[in-house]
């Protein structure tokens, strides 16, 4: 069965191993073995209650019980910009008019904000290509929308999630060739380094002071303002099916789009009802569109979730014994359930 669950300290190697095969602009999850640990270590602390409320975040992994490999990763920033500065362009809309020359025109502004600060974050998601199918997927995005859910006293009222932007087939960002390569004077992949690293004074010193103007950019540049990589392309599908929604601020490095919402507007949160556990065999035999179901232990430690052989019935779930046991329950034990959701990205 694959499960997301909580990270733990056993997993280092594996998550060092998994963030080999990322891309570049995925900020928050490098090979970088300390850089992990660390992660790690913050995670545990924050389900102890001993995170200071800066440095608050959970982090998880996606396991195949079967074989104990590690198949992606997905976080969630409790509240950004709290200690360092969370920052974003916003894009904004400036009107020049002449009624002597008759001359009308609109152009669209980059503006440095701090608009997001305070609000949660969904970060992180990593799927290794090895598991890109049969709504895999889907379950990794949603399993921080379970959590968030079950443990909503944890978090603020609001909710984003930065999104990878648009790179050239050779790996480079037209948005940081037009703009960021001019004020940083270093590289993409070593700003994105230093930023990942928590090193952002050099934002602050080196970045724009006044709007950039989007109109001035060369076309390439433009045009992948607010575009999602096309490896993210259904990170976005889902996280859309969420409620979240692109509210005009991107990513200051590459452009990629951020998404926002009220976490009381989510889906799961909604949706989503605890129930007790029936422990049944019969459940191993239900039909695959009776299993696309969510189901979630309300553990805050040993939290699990998954798309188990199961059904409702009697204001019930009931799970097949294996895969009760694979989500850490037992008969009469509450779990959160979500009916899911197919998605078709393009």
């Amino acid at each position: 069965m694959i499960v997301v669950r909580a990270v733990k300290t056993q997993d280092i190697d594996a998550l060092v191993a998994l963030a080999q095969e990322t891309g570049p602009g995925l900020t928050t999850f490098k090979p970088d073995v300390d850089a992990l640990t660390a992660r790690i270590e913050r995670a545990k602390r924050t389900i102890d209650g001993r995170a200071a409320p800066h440095e608050a975040g959970y982090f998880f992994v996606m396991e195949d019980t079967a074989t104990n490999d590690i198949a992606g990763v997905c976080g969630i920033e409790v509240q950004v910009g709290l200690e360092q500065p969370f920052y974003n362009y916003r894009v904004s809309t400036v009107v020049h008019a002449s009624q002597e020359f008759d001359v009308w025109t609109k152009m669209s502004l980059l503006n440095i904000a701090h608009d997001l600060t305070g609000y949660a974050e969904v970060c992180s998601l990593f799927l290794s290509p090895r598991y890109r199918a049969h709504g895999v997927g889907g379950l990794l995005s949603r399993s921080r929308f379970m959590f968030i859910a079950q443990f909503r006293d944890h978090f603020p009222e609001r909710l984003c999630a930065e999104l990878r932007g648009h790179f050239d087939a050779d790996g480079t960002s037209p948005f940081w060739r037009a703009v960021g390569s001019h004020f940083y004077q270093i590289d993409f992949n070593a700003a994105d380094y230093l930023s990942s690293h928590g090193r952002k004074s050099f934002l602050a010193e080196l970045m724009p002071r006044y709007p950039v103007y989007a109109d001035l950019l060369p076309e390439e540049a433009q045009a992948v303002i607010g575009k999602t990589h096309h490896d993210t392309a259904p990170a976005r599908k889902m996280l859309e099916a969420e409620g979240l929604r692109y509210e005009n601020h991107v990513d200051i490095f590459d452009a990629g789009p951020v998404l926002e919402c009220h976490i009381k507007d989510l889906r799961t949160v909604r949706e989503s009802v605890v129930m007790p556990v029936v422990v049944d065999a019969a459940a191993a035999q239900a039909d695959e569109d009776t299993r696309r179901l969510l189901v979630a232990n309300t553990h805050l430690a040993d939290f699990r979730v998954g798309m188990p052989q199961g059904f409702v019935a009697n204001g019930a779930m009931h799970l097949a014994p294996d895969h009760a046991a694979a989500l850490l329950v037992s008969e009469g034990d509450p779990v959160r359930v979500l009916a899911a959701v197919r998605t078709h990205p393009s």
